[in-house]
C-alpha cells in the first residue's frame, strides 16, 4: 500500500458526531425503476450500510456491488466507523446463483463474471483499505461472497448462532472473489484455511472466534450494543492518527504476504466457469454462493 504522509494528514479533525447528521435510504443516483439492494443510515460520525434483499438471504448482485461501491468507492472524509449489516435473517448467503449463470450464458467466454469479479475486488479493497474502520455485523448465515465481505471489515462481530461456509470447490469454481483467499490465510493460518475450503464444511460462530474470522461472538440481541460498544471510541480517536494507524496496520499486514495476486480472482473465476460451463444445482438465488 503506498502511503503519501503530507496528503495523508492534511485533513481537520471532525471527530464531533453532529445529532442532526443523518442520511437514510437509497444510494441517489439509483434509477427509480430499480429497488434499492443497499440501504445507508448515518449517524454522526457512522455510517450504516446494509445489504438489504432479504428475500434472496442478502445475494450479492452486480447491482449491489454497483450501489455499494457508490458508497465506499468515494467515502466521506467525515465518516470514521462504517458498520456493514445485512436484512433479514442472515447477513449474506453468497453470490447470486442465477445471475451467475445468465451472464455465462450470454457470453460463455466469461466477460460479464470478469465485470463483476473485478466490481467485488475493489468492493472489497475499498472496505478493507479505506479511511474509516469497517465493523462487520453478522447474523445467521455468511456464506461464499458474504463471508468475503465480512472478513474485508476491520472488526467482526458474529450472533452466537452465526454460520460460515466456504461452498465453491463443490459448485466447480474456485475460491477467487475479492481477495478472500489471501485475506483468510493471513488471519487464520494456511492449514486452518486449507481444510475449510477443500471440505466445504460449514463452522458456527464459536469456531470463527477461535479462528479469529470474528473477534467478538455475542448473543444475537445484542449485536447493536456490542457493535457501539466498538464504534463509541473509534469516533474519537484524532481523525489523522486513526487513518494513519489503520493504514500502517494493513501496511504491516499486507508486508508478511510474500504474494497476494487477489487481482487475477476475477480472471481466475470467470477462466475456471467458462471452461466447466457448470451450472449448479437448483438455480436459486439463495441457496449459496460463487463467493
Amino acid at each position: 500500500m503506498k502511503l503519501s504522509l503530507p496528503g495523508f494528514l492534511t485533513t481537520g479533525d471532525r471527530s464531533e458526531a453532529r445529532p442532526d447528521d443523518r442520511i437514510d435510504g437509497r444510494p441517489d443516483d439509483l434509477p427509480e425503476d430499480r429497488t434499492a439492494t443497499v440501504r445507508t443510515r448515518r449517524e454522526g460520525a457512522v455510517l450504516h450500510v446494509e445489504l438489504h434483499a432479504p428475500t434472496s438471504g442478502n445475494a450479492v448482485t452486480e447491482a449491489m456491488l454497483d450501489e455499494l461501491l457508490d458508497v465506499v468507492a468515494v467515502p466521506d472524509p467525515e465518516v470514521r466507523v462504517l458498520v456493514l449489516s445485512g436484512a433479514g435473517d442472515d447477513f449474506c448467503l453468497g453470490g447470486d446463483r442465477t445471475e451467475f449463470a445468465d451472464r455465462l450464458e450470454e457470453d460463455p467466454n466469461g466477460h460479464g463474471i470478469r465485470v463483476a469479479g473485478e466490481k467485488a475486488r475493489r468492493v472489497c479493497e475499498a472496505i478493507s483499505g479505506g479511511r474509516a474502520v469497517t465493523i462487520a455485523r453478522v447474523q445467521g448465515k455468511a456464506v461464499g461472497a458474504g463471508f468475503a465481505l465480512a472478513l474485508a471489515c476491520d472488526l467482526r462481530v458474529g450472533a452466537d448462532t452465526a454460520a460460515f461456509r466456504l461452498p465453491e470447490l463443490a459448485l466447480g469454481l474456485p475460491t477467487a472473489w475479492g481477495g478472500l483467499l489471501p485475506r483468510l490465510i493471513h488471519e487464520v493460518g494456511a492449514a486452518r484455511v486449507r481444510e475449510l475450503i477443500l471440505t466445504g464444511r460449514a463452522f458456527g460462530a464459536a469456531e470463527a472466534h477461535e479462528l479469529s474470522v470474528l473477534q467478538r461472538v455475542v448473543p444475537e440481541a445484542e449485536l447493536d450494543e456490542a457493535v457501539a460498544a466498538w464504534a463509541k471510541p473509534v469516533v474519537r480517536r484524532p481523525e489523522a492518527a486513526l487513518r494513519v494507524t489503520k493504514a500502517l496496520l494493513n501496511s504491516y499486514a499486507a508486508a508478511t504476504r510474500l504474494a497476494d495476486p487477489s487481482f487475477l480472482d476475477a480472471e481466475l473465476m470467470a477462466s475456471v466457469a467458462a471452461a466447466t460451463r457448470r451450472t449448479p444445482a437448483g438455480g436459486g438465488r439463495a441457496g449459496g454462493s460463487h463467493s
